[in-house]
């Protein structure tokens, strides 16, 4: 395990300044230098997180201090600098999705490999020990075999046609940016009962309302798995939902209220609500002494020797990004990036 990770991030948005608050209460990592495109938003960012500035991301790339990046870029730009910075022998951590379709996740994995540098697609909450003691509750047979699980993830933006949620050509719209969370959610839940890191469906169907931009405004998928399981899934940009998750078997349920931004990112009890039977709800905590960005660059620290996480595998996500495929697929999305046809699997 590294003790001491330093990083470095390639953009200066929301997401990246939750990830440089994660640095710095995180046990194994610290902040070095952060670039940006535009002077403004770095020397803003640097004020309130202190590091050296670069004004280009090849910069950052060739500063010999960063062992690991943080690409916390618009999606289309994440499969190209994940290449570029394995190919400058950093280890990556690049957010969600990992590319814009599962060609372009095989590009960046390949590129991974031929370096020999740690991957993993910044799914902060796989990371978080909430996730783990779902995981263990399916596992320990609590509430029977898992029959179907309902996640959400939706908000509404403004309407503003430029913004990256909008933006056709910034990959907006709800599979890519959140819908790719309950995809996750429901693999990992499909794997667990199989005693497997994780599962990928045999049938994908869904509906969607593409909006004026051309992008997926809200959609509703469900997805078959093998031994029956089944998952309805939603996703949008422009309604509020209950962004939760319900795990239903055939003895009881389990309720996990706040299922990705655990707890707002801070530190302290979660909660997973769990009913058998006619018996009452039975909170079960779990506490974390770290927020879940803290617990998701700790994650990175500890299996850069491995090459890639248990918590986000290669195979998880190249799985993950060929099911979003199919998604997109279902109600006609496309985006104008290489390989929109889906390619067989790799793993």
């Amino acid at each position: 395990m590294k003790s001491t990770l330093p990083w470095g991030i390639l953009g200066t948005g929301g997401i990246a300044r939750k990830f440089a608050t994660g640095l710095k209460e995180s046990r194994t990592g610290r902040l070095v230098a952060v670039a940006s495109r535009a002077q403004e938003t770095l020397q803003a960012f640097l004020t309130d997180f202190p590091a050296r500035g670069h004004a280009s991301y090849e910069a950052l790339l060739a500063d010999p201090e960063v062992e690991a990046v943080y690409i916390s870029l618009p999606h289309p730009l994440h499969a190209q600098w994940a290449i570029r910075a394995a190919q400058a022998g950093k280890h990556i951590l690049c957010e969600k999705p990992l590319a814009m379709n599962a060609i372009e996740a095989t590009a960046v994995i390949e590129a991974a490999r031929s370096a020999r540098v740690f991957l993993m697609e910044a799914f902060m909450y796989r990371c978080h020990p909430q996730t783990a003691r779902l995981l263990e509750l399916i596992r320990e047979g609590r509430i029977g075999p898992v029959r179907l699980v309902q996640a959400a993830f939706s908000f509404r933006t403004g309407w503003n046609p430029r913004h990256r949620l909008l933006n056709r050509a910034l990959g907006g719209g709800g599979i890519l940016d959140i819908g790719c969370y309950c995809v996750s959610m429901a693999r990992l839940i499909a794997g667990a009962t199989q005693g497997a890191p994780f599962a990928d469906p045999t049938e994908v169907k869904a509906v969607g309302n593409l909006g004026e931009t051309g992008v997926d405004e809200f959609t509703v998928a469900v997805l078959k798995f093998p031994g029956g399981m089944l998952a309805q899934l939603s996703a949008g940009v422009r309604v509020t939902v209950e962004n939760n998750v319900r795990v239903w078997g055939e003895e009881g349920h389990i309720d996990i209220p706040s299922p990705w931004v655990v707890n707002g990112g801070d530190a302290g009890d979660s909660l997973l609500l769990m009913t058998i039977g006619d018996n009452p709800v039975e909170v079960v905590k779990v506490h974390a002494d770290r927020g879940i960005y803290a617990c998701e660059a700790d994650t990175v620290a500890q299996s850069i020797s491995a090459g890639q996480a248990p918590a986000m595998s290669w195979a998880d996500s190249f799985g993950n990004m060929r099911t979003l495929d199919r998604w997109r697929a279902e109600i006609g999305l496309t985006y104008d990036a290489p390989g929109e046809t889906p390619g067989p699997p790799i793993f």
